[in-house]
């Protein structure tokens, strides 16, 4: 386990700060196994905690950026965005199709009542923060 740098912005806890309660709850616990995640890889050193599009969002130097988002459109889901461009999703989608739910080649959703599969959701964060390393094996090397 390595102990990594987490360089964050004053900017995201106010981001925080205005979610809803149950929401806040919810994305402070995405935002703690990133962390977690990033610390449990020793390839990562450093992690940046910024707002991308107006979301909380981490970045690894070999990574693709990650993104934690609620919205009052739907109130009751909350999200963990990829880059849609990136074999992320599509391959989320092919090992994970019956433990999450997806939204496009973007996204996974969950719902506020309900537990994480922390296990596996581990996994795709990990690949994501290490994916300019692994975007050339098979399956992203999960």
């Amino acid at each position: 386990m390595s102990n990594i740098t987490l360089n964050t912005y004053p900017i995201v806890k106010d981001k925080f700060e205005n979610y809803p309660k149950d929401a806040k709850e919810k994305l402070m616990h995405l935002r703690n196994l990133i962390i977690e995640t990033a610390n449990e890889l020793e390839t990562i050193t450093k992690l940046e905690e910024t707002l991308k599009w107006g979301e909380p969002s981490y970045i690894a130097r070999k990574g693709s950026t990650i993104r934690i988002n609620w919205s009052a459109k739907n109130p009751n889901q909350y999200g963990i965005y990829f880059q849609c461009t990136s074999k992320l999703i599509p391959t989320f989608k092919l090992m994970y199709q019956n433990v999450f739910e997806f939204e496009g080649s973007r996204a996974i959703i969950f719902q506020l009542d309900e537990q994480l599969p922390t296990v596996e959701l581990k996994k795709c964060i990990a690949t994501a923060l290490t994916y300019h390393s692994v975007k050339h094996l098979p399956a992203l090397g999960m």
